[in-house]
């Protein structure tokens, strides 16, 4: 009889396998160190029963959280210490470094204070269409659009379909609705026009958004602080898997310039937006590589491994999410026990 870790640790094998990146199953077994994932720090999230809910922590867990992990014996260092690490075999002992995706605001306002209090270094990861508005938070925008509407009209290729939205639980089967015709069925390049015809033909005026992220002033003073790294997410934060090669290409590699123009350093670090399994693969790990990227970062949930030496453009990460901001399911993550798998199939968006 197989033991459910046993029974955990052959699945993950099986689907690492199964997706072309069958050495990262590895993390899931025990590690050296870990790669933790924010987004959003904040003590007053704007819906604080929302769908995207995983994606804020509040700034007293992050506190909680880093002092737990340190008096375990874990040292907090920079993504570049940790790659050295990964690449020495993990020697000095285990070890964690932050990251922060999408550049939120309270990244600066409310995370920072907790970081500077624990001397605990991060990399923000900065998509440049993002901070200029040439894109939009579409998962906030969904959002915005089932919120304030009984029911939509989408216009999908097989025909006109109406959007219950007259209840809580059709506002959620809403939101999954219009989140899997975005990111499945609309053409990567299209979605931002298709979202705003979208509030247009429903008669929704869509704003600037509710600056949720930071300016590029305030990104320049973040790189300028002495525990801040800024990393790239793509020019556009579009999902690579669904571009072509040359879009996909163009994506990673112009970014690098672009943070070097704003913010006068090339960046070292990359993440892939979304990161999961149908956003990033062999094909992508290789363009990242390609474009001089000291690392990359998946948000595909592991530990690392000195194995991961091999693998620099293809790392796990662990969430720290929203809903379960709890000391203890970190530590059962950090241990390489458990895996993401129970939502195998179905619609999960990570940002």
């Amino acid at each position: 009889m197989i033991d459910g870790g046993e029974a955990i640790r052959k699945l993950a094998l099986n689907v690492a396998r199964y997706t072309g990146l069958a050495p990262l199953a590895k993390p899931f077994v025990g590690g050296i160190g870990a790669i933790l994932m924010l987004h959003r720090v904040t003590a007053t999230p704007e819906r604080p029963n929302s769908v995207n809910r995983h994606l804020n922590i509040a700034p007293a867990f992050l506190d909680k959280l880093i002092a737990d992990m340190k008096g375990r014996g874990y040292a907090f260092v920079t993504l570049d210490e940790a790659i050295e690490r990964i690449e020495n075999g993990g020697k000095g002992g285990q070890f964690a470094t932050i990251t922060a995706d999408d550049a939120y605001r309270d990244n600066m306002t409310e995370a920072l204070p907790v970081l500077e209090k624990h001397d605990t270094p991060i990399t923000i990861y900065v998509a440049p269409g993002l901070i200029d508005g040439a894109v939009d938070l579409w998962w906030d925008v969904v959002e915005d659009l089932v919120d304030t509407s009984s029911h939509l009209t989408l216009k999908t290729a097989k025909g006109s379909t109406v959007v219950d939205c007259s209840t809580p639980g059709r506002k959620v089967q809403a939101i999954a609705r219009l989140n899997a015709w975005l990111t499945l069925e609309v053409p990567e390049e299209q979605q931002g026009a298709a979202l705003r015809e979208l509030a247009r033909s429903n008669g929704i005026e869509l704003g600037r958004g509710p600056g949720t992220l930071m300016n590029w002033d305030e990104i320049r003073a973040m790189a300028a602080h002495p525990l801040v790294t800024i990393g790239a997410h793509t020019v556009n934060h579009r999902n690579l898997k669904r571009l072509s090669e040359a879009d996909a290409r163009h994506e990673i590699g112009e970014v690098r310039r672009i943070l070097k123009q704003r913010l006068g350093l090339e960046p070292r670090h990359f993440a892939y937006p979304y990161g999961y399994a149908s956003a990033v693969g062999c094909r992508e790990v290789g363009f990242a590589r390609d474009a001089g990227y000291v690392s990359a970062v998946t948000t595909r949930h592991g530990v690392l491994r000195a194995e991961h030496a091999g693998f620099l453009h293809a790392l796990p990460r662990i969430s720290v999410n929203g809903r379960y901001q709890s000391v203890a399911h970190i530590r059962t993550m950090l241990s390489g026990v458990t895996t993401p798998l129970a939502n195998a199939g179905k619609m999960v968006v990570t940002i």
